[in-house]
């Protein structure tokens, strides 16, 4: 994940700062527990594409 794109990129719902999931493909965003998925190395920033992260899974 290019580093300047992830400093501008921000969640579109709480428009907080998110985290690269290397392992997981995706970028994070810990206020609301979703994770956006990163497909051709494009992020999908759509709230109905975002995996709900469950309770129990740890963010870092």
């Amino acid at each position: 994940m290019d580093k300047k794109l992830l400093d501008i990129l921000v969640c579109p719902l709480c428009k907080s700062k998110l985290t690269y999931n290397r392992k997981g493909s995706e970028l994070i965003c810990k206020a609301d527990r979703l994770g956006f998925p990163i497909r051709d190395g494009i992020p999908v920033m759509l709230e109905d594409e975002a995996r709900k992260l469950p309770a129990d899974e740890d963010i870092e």
